[in-house]
């Protein structure tokens, strides 16, 4: 034991000193204290402190530290602001976590292309500012915007509220640019409608750093619109409320947002922020329309007759932007307020079509009963992407593990519904297993190849998004030893 120890501590102070002939030592951390901030991201139930953090400051430093690892054959982590809910920048204990937190510019705003160059360390929130004085905005606004980063987004192709009619961040995203493990230069996309070759941008928005390091990335901007509001729907029944979802779409409305709240969430939220909910309500939506005054308030009227005949028992509508933005406040600061009520949280992220959302959502209010935890349900109703929110206390060993078998049942019924285990999030290590349940061994290792033909010898955030077979294999056996759900694809390992 004491020579692993002692072998351990050795490599760690050979990998900084090799960064440290390049780097400052104020960017090379090692010592306990330093990386214990760097132990996990936004999902806290599972940390790992680094063997090594790099902070450069520039593309040069990244290249050079990306062709140290690679010949020392350390693996390694990329991290942005750590706001992410998949542990997707959970760190190894063997390996150099690399932080773009530096990487904080600003490169260039074109207003006429309507495109923004920026770095990876830019906050989403700080792209529609510095946009906002040439009437531009940035779409994708996850909850977490103040803080996230755009290189975390495009690495798990984050939504928000308005992402049903403006589209994630692979919509949003015209160009990235970056370095493989080998601190080779890669570019994908043009700031052009289109660009030569396979598509290979689809393919690394939502890569979760599994395929190169981000350093720069172009997105689109959107003229702001003249006038947007919204509705507070209140509903008696949570069914009622996710039938009317469907029912808007079916109408041929495409809402700015569409977003459902149960009656927990929107009581804690209240108690928050002061957002001005319906509290006797079981359930509420908030639908948005933005454009012109005409198209605005055309919409909102078809859109008030539909939650009227889908069982709305009352209809607030926001008379100025202050309100439209106290509305939205408590939906943005849903998870935060969480945090008054229980001392942890899991935050789930599947996707189901909008026509099972009541069915799942009964699903889901079993399995609490189950389980014995309380469980608000916040999400994105307009594209079925889920949040139900597992309330539990991470110094109770059983609640946690009670709490990891819930939201395994709540993704398994996802994919059984014809839905997906994620939708914004991304799986990292939280979602991992469910892997194994929504495909088939062949299409894993047709994953593994992609991520081959990238970083041959698997450095660049190994460990996570897509497991090995074994893994599924074992997981498959978990299935059947518990009796717990099982999807007929399992039989297959």
């Amino acid at each position: 034991m004491g020579e692993a120890v002692s072998l351990s501590l050795s490599r760690r102070h050979e990998v900084a000193r090799a960064l440290r002939e390049f780097l400052p030592a104020r960017a090379v951390l090692f010592d306990e204290e330093d990386t214990r901030p760097y132990e996990c991201d936004g999902l806290t139930a599972y940390r790992q402190l680094p063997m090594v953090v790099a902070l450069p400051e520039t593309e040069e430093q990244v290249r050079r530290t990306l062709q140290i690892c690679s010949s020392m054959n350390v693996p390694v982590v990329p991290r942005g602001a750590g706001t992410g809910l998949s542990g997707g920048a959970l760190p190894l204990g063997d390996g150099v976590l690399l932080s773009m937190a530096k990487f904080m510019r600003v490169l260039r705003v074109d207003a006429r292309a309507r495109i923004a160059v920026v770095q990876p360390g830019v906050r989403n929130a700080a792209i529609s500012e510095v946009a906002a004085p040439h009437g531009l905005y940035y779409a994708p606004d996850p909850s977490s915007q103040i803080a996230c980063t755009i290189g975390g987004n495009v690495a798990e192709n984050s939504g928000g509220v308005h992402c049903l009619k403006y589209g994630l961040t692979l919509h949003n995203v015209l160009r990235v640019r970056g370095l493989t493990i080998d601190g080779e230069p890669l570019e994908l996309g043009s700031e052009a409608p289109d660009a030569p070759g396979l598509d290979l941008l689809a393919l690394a928005v939502g890569s979760e750093g599994m395929l190169f390091v981000v350093t720069e990335v172009t997105v689109k901007l959107l003229p702001k619109p003249q006038c947007a509001r919204v509705i507070m729907a209140s509903f008696d029944d949570v069914e009622k409320a996710g039938s009317a979802v469907a029912a808007i779409v079916a109408a041929g409305i495409i809402p700015a947002g569409l977003e459902m709240m149960d009656r927990p969430a929107t009581r804690a939220v209240e108690q928050f922020v002061g957002a001005g909910y319906d509290l006797d309500a079981a359930a509420i939506l908030l639908c948005e329309s933005d454009g012109t005054p005409a198209e605005v308030e055309d919409e909102i009227a078809r859109m008030e007759a539909v939650l009227t005949g889908a069982g709305a028992v009352r209809l607030a509508v926001s008379r100025d932007e202050a309100e439209r933005l106290r509305f939205w406040s408590g939906r943005k600061a849903a998870f935060p307020a969480m945090g008054r009520i229980s001392p942890d949280y899991y935050c789930m992220d599947g996707t189901i079509p909008r026509k099972r959302l009541a069915e799942v959502l009964h699903f889901i209010a079993e399995l609490g009963k189950k389980y014995g935890l309380r469980c608000p349900n916040v999400f994105h109703a307009g594209d079925g992407n889920l949040h139900p929110l597992i309330l539990f206390d991470a110094n109770n060993p059983d609640e946690l593990h009670r709490t990891e078998q819930f939201a395994a049942e709540v993704l398994e019924k996802c994919v059984a519904v014809g839905g997906t285990i994620t939708g914004e999030h991304g799986v990292g290590v939280e979602k991992i297993n469910q892997m194994c349940t929504q495909f088939r061994p062949d299409e894993l290792e047709l994953f593994h190849a992609v991520k081959r033909a990238f970083d041959p010898r698997g450095l660049l955030n190994p460990g996570k998004a897509v497991p090995t077979l074994a893994r599924c294999a074992e997981y498959g056996r978990m299935h059947v030893h518990r009796g717990a759900l099982q999807h007929p694809e399992l039989a297959r390992f």
